[in-house]
């Protein structure tokens, strides 16, 4: 597939729209805005993009200003859009290649030019490329086993099975107005004959074991437990998880396969709460059925669940602001969507890929870069996962459970 409108043509349209708004003059401490050239929201020292005069004009006036959010709710809708439009932070871009249309830059020599974005000590220095210990994994270890993953997932898609129909791409700007701009499913055809392989049937067990509302709490019956263990069992026979699991052992993080999966099956299927009951979430939960909370679709990003919702008629596909470069399974696509009611702003997800390549590589990225951006390599094509902790409780010895992992960038 290719990208829907050349990368370059959309950051000169997202200049030209965000020229109007360069200063916070009556725009302190409001909403992440990605319409404006830079920001003014509490977060913008942290990203690297705040407007010139935001100390003169903010830092000092509007001191009791609302509580920041949990990281899990700083919308990723906000963070993936941002990184498909004009780029004012090193967010998901730590050392890629000199571009001339970027307001700043986060490459190998941004140092010496003076010209690096605000955030790129803070989020590049001190990883991707950089190891500081003899036991950190470094940008070029990580590339190198997700292309591994990559070309072990023979249970991807195939061409033949799937026929994507994405019709209308939008830009980034377009996102809020919430409008229905592709009046046919995203999802033509799919050669269901994939969903009785053993992962994806055991995947498709699990999705039906959560209340998508957050602050409702989740209790698991025995069989749903058995339902997690069965799971995890047989991505484990894959190659992809045993590509993984070679990797990471070879790299000390684990010292058997059963350590590995215990971990595994803590930090993604472990219960928090982001509502106001106990145990109403998971990372699982989160990133592969997806939640609503405050009105609002988080999470769901996975192909699989989008598919079987819009052929029960629960999603309607509204659009899309990037298409990936991949000609065969998996690809990439950045979408907006309705789940039964609630909108999705902008929700990223591979298409076409077998559930253990995902949670292969959304695993990889959480230990490897955990609450950081992770640059990962696919048939020779660069993409970017996010991931973030969630901080409010651990399990074991202190260890921290998915918040969240998406993708945030690609070519």
């Amino acid at each position: 597939m290719r990208a829907c409108i050349p990368l370059v043509l959309a950051v000169l349209c997202s200049l030209a729209w965000a020229g109007k708004m360069e200063s916070c003059a009556s725009r302190c401490n409001e909403k992440f805005n990605r319409d404006a050239a830079c920001q003014c929201d509490r977060r913008c020292l942290r990203h690297g993009n705040c407007c010139e005069d935001y100390e003169h004009l903010c830092t000092e006036d509007h001191k009791e200003s609302e509580p920041l959010p949990q990281p899990e709710e700083e919308t990723e809708e906000a963070l993936t859009s941002n990184l498909y439009s004009a780029p004012t932070s090193c967010q998901g871009r730590c050392y890629e290649a000199f571009d001339k249309h970027h307001q700043c830059h986060c490459n190998a020599r941004c140092q010496e030019f003076g010209n690096c974005c605000k955030d790129f000590e803070s989020l590049c220095s001190d990883h991707e490329g950089f190891s500081h210990s003899s036991d950190a994994i470094t940008k070029e270890e990580i590339q190198s086993i997700s292309e591994k993953i990559y070309r072990a997932d023979t249970n991807k898609a195939q061409k033949e099975d799937i026929i994507l129909n994405s019709q209308n791409c939008i830009s980034p700007s377009e996102t809020r107005d919430q409008r229905d701009r592709c009046p046919k499913p995203l999802f033509t055809y799919v050669n269901e004959k994939l969903f009785s392989k053993p992962t994806y049937a055991a995947f498709i067990n699990l999705l039906n074991n959560y209340q998508r509302a957050t602050g409702h709490g989740e209790h698991f019956s025995a069989q749903e437990l058995a339902e997690q263990d069965a799971f995890l069992r047989e991505i484990m026979k894959t190659a992809v998880m045993k590509e993984l699991y070679s990797f990471l052992h070879h790299q000390n993080r684990y010292g058997s396969e059963q350590e590995f999966i215990d971990d595994l099956k803590n930090m993604w299927f472990g219960l928090y709460s982001r509502g106001n009951e106990e145990g109403d979430s998971s990372g699982f939960e989160h990133v592969f059925s997806g939640e609503v909370k405050k009105g609002k679709v988080t999470g769901f990003h996975n192909w699989i669940r989008f598919y079987l919702e819009e052929k029960e008629g629960l999603v309607d596909y509204y659009s899309h602001i990037y298409d990936g470069p991949w000609d065969s399974y998996p690809d990439v696509l950045a979408m907006q969507f309705n789940w039964d009611g609630y909108y999705k702003e902008v929700g990223s997800a591979f298409i076409g890929s077998s559930p253990e390549f995902e949670f292969a590589l959304y695993s990889l990225c959480f230990i490897a870069r955990p609450g950081k951006v992770c640059q990962l390599s696919l048939g020779g094509y660069p993409l970017a996962v996010r991931t973030y902790t969630w901080d409010k409780s651990t399990y074991g010895n202190g260890k921290k459970h998915i918040a969240t992992a998406y993708i945030v960038s690609s070519a």
